[in-house]
């Protein structure tokens, strides 16, 4: 049997596929050693490992034009799903109007689109780690087009209902896995950079579409909200067929090791896919639990679900009221309350781009001052931000809107808002991802199912809040509960997260 193989399927050892590394020297790069501790873990759970911390078989040492190409199709597909969620925004009057509904169900078939995002994860977490990230994240696509597209035939109220329902489960897959799949081929010290590449694109999605959906909504019928979507997701779909790579290191490991074992001519053993497939129901009940169990038994899920949740159910509603809020309070037209959605969209631009840098330089500095040893801690920091500036932005949007000041105040609190809320996500997921690696898919969606539930109630009682408090207490209330509930988190991370993370660790990633 080659050297290449740490371990055979019996259990039994053989030599391993490099040398140990030695122990490092003080100048040793701190990448490298993360990187040789990352192959050790490998080469312990799959049988064998790559070879060398230069492997070009590896997906962290991948050129980055192939990283990037990558990380661009898994954004579009991501941007064109997260503009699905909000493009419906300025068109509710009319759907309302062509459907014969009122307020209220128009506002169940926005926000019904969540629900499938909240929970199609569950299946599609455990799916992508298990036979890997590209054909679940093609299939998913292709769902959402179909779909997609269905919603506005006939324009019936069930269609419609159950069509948002069902294309947010085809919408998951990018939510869902652009993450993890950053995080395939970038290590932790370049997590910040990463996650900005990756959100670059998708972050103008829900406030591009509503821009969008007023253009349409005011120039042709807004069925082509629709389908103008699903025209353009078909395309992103041809392209990743031909332009994605598998990046999950399992499955490409499981490759690797059947295509050494052909090599040395072992005819007996079946090739790795039909080996896999025998007995795929066995391990995909074991998988389909991970992400419950993770929710359940993991208490550092559950903090970080939370203040998730609260931000996400806050930033749909604001969503789902904002260019109504400009219709109704500043009589303006369809299509220029759309265009206010560019301070959405200025938010999360500087969230994501600075809040990107900022996390990577402070991960370094703290990894530095604790002689070279990280922990998922060191993102604890770069949640500040987020949990100052989305309730100073919430109460500075609700009492600007309410006193009907210059458009122009109004759009930087919601812009201060945005930034906020979307700093806050991103620093939640780096911490998620630092802490799960290889499962960094089932936590993702461990963690943001309450989010998506949330997203789903909380614009369906906005016009009533509204309407009862008015923008300037309405937000306020939401203000109000966010930092009850949300300001804590950063301190409770930094504190006691190592202690979190250790609670139900052994039950919940079996």
């Amino acid at each position: 049997m080659s050297e290449k193989i740490g371990k055979g399927l019996d259990g039994s050892s053989s030599a391993s596929p490099v040398n140990p590394p030695s122990a490092p020297a003080a100048t040793t790069d701190i990448r490298s050693t993360e990187r040789h501790t990352r192959l050790d873990k490998l080469e312990r759970e799959h049988q064998c490992t790559w070879d060398g911390i230069t492997d070009p078989q590896d997906p962290y040492n991948w050129s980055w034009t192939r990283k990037l190409m990558i990380g661009i199709v898994f954004s579009l597909g991501q941007f064109v799903t997260l503009l699905s969620a909000s493009m419906m925004a300025a068109a509710l009057g009319d759907i309302s109007r062509d459907l014969g509904i009122n307020a209220s169900t128009a506002q169940i078939s926005f926000s019904g689109y969540f629900l499938g995002l909240g929970f199609a994860p569950f299946l599609i977490a455990p799916i992508s780690e298990m036979t890997g990230r590209k054909y679940i994240w093609l299939f998913c696509n292709g769902w959402y087009v179909l779909w997609n597209a269905l919603c506005p035939v006939g324009k019936l109220t069930g269609l419609m209902i159950f069509g948002r329902l069902m294309t947010g489960v085809g919408a998951a897959a990018g939510v869902t896995l652009t993450g993890p799949v950053m995080a395939d081929m970038y290590g932790p010290e370049e997590r910040g950079k990463s996650l900005a590449i990756a959100s670059f694109l998708p972050y103008f999605g829900p406030a591009v579409g509503p821009i969008v959906g007023g253009l349409l909504t005011q120039e042709v019928a807004w069925p082509w909200l629709f389908w103008t979507t699903s025209i353009f997701n078909a395309a992103v779909t041809v392209l990743g067929l031909t332009c994605i790579r598998e990046t999950y290191a399992p499955v490409l490991l499981r490759r690797k090791l059947a295509s050494i074992r052909a090599v040395e001519g072992e005819p007996s053993l079946k090739p790795w896919t039909a080996a896999f497939w025998s007995d795929f129901l066995p391990k995909l009940s074991v998988h389909l639990l991970r992400p419950v169990r993770m929710l359940v038994r993991r208490p550092v899920i559950q903090v970080i679900s939370l203040v998730l949740a609260i931000n996400f159910g806050t930033y749909t509603l604001m969503l789902s009221t904002f260019a109504t809020l400009w219709i109704d309070r500043y009589h303006q037209t369809e299509a220029i309350s759309s265009l206010h959605y560019i301070a959405i969209a200025i938010g999360t631009t500087v969230a994501t781009q600075f809040g990107g840098f900022f996390m990577d330089r402070i991960y370094k500095f703290l990894r530095d001052r604790a002689n070279g040893q990280s922990k998922p801690e060191f993102r604890a920091p770069c949640m500040i931000p987020g949990v100052v500036l989305m309730p100073a932005g919430l109460f500075w949007y609700g009492w600007a809107s309410e006193d009907t000041v210059p458009w122009v105040v109004v759009d930087i609190g919601a812009a201060v808002f945005t930034a906020g809320s979307f700093i806050l996500a991103q620093a939640s997921l780096a911490y998620l991802l630092d802490e799960f690696t290889e499962h960094g898919a089932s936590a993702n969606a461990s963690s943001r199912m309450f989010s998506y539930v949330v997203g789903f109630a909380f614009p369906i009682f906005a016009p009533q809040l509204y309407a009862q408090l008015g923008y300037g207490w309405g937000n306020s209330l939401l203000a109000f509960l966010f930092v009850l509930l949300g300001c804590p988190v950063p301190l409770i991370v930094w504190f006691w997260g190592e202690k979190l993370r250790g609670l139900g660790k052994r039950s919940a990633e079996r």
